[in-house]
């Protein structure tokens, strides 16, 4: 005797859980906080990515290689950001204030004492 043959079916909805959602390929700005405004452009071939904002016109430029996606790119510029601005505060601090008071103005020397 034979076996029996299987239906063939098809797994049902395994194939929309498996679909992978695409990653944004426009941003806030940091600087103006504008919606959408921040576009990035990569050149794959050149191995650069430039990141633009059309409202404030701030720009960031960096290396890029074959797995690098625009979302990367701008989370290298919050990075960078941030690592400026943790810089420049950082350098104002130790110019700025100062734990010495202010020297003391010298003794007047009067002739009226004599």
């Amino acid at each position: 005797m034979g076996k029996r043959k299987k239906s063939s079916r098809k797994p049902a909805a395994a194939s929309a859980a498996r679909r992978r959602q695409p990653l944004d390929t426009t941003f806030t700005c940091l600087f103006c906080n504008h919606d959408t405004s921040v576009t990035v452009r990569i050149d794959r071939k050149a191995g650069i990515a430039q990141l633009v904002c059309r409202v404030c016109d701030q720009r960031y430029q960096s290396k890029v290689n074959h797995l690098t996606e625009p979302v990367d790119i701008y989370s290298e510029w919050i990075d960078a950001a941030d690592a400026a601005q943790k810089e420049s505060q950082g350098h104002r601090r130790l110019t700025a204030s100062s734990s010495r008071p202010a020297p003391a103005a010298p003794p007047s020397i009067d002739s009226d004492e004599d």
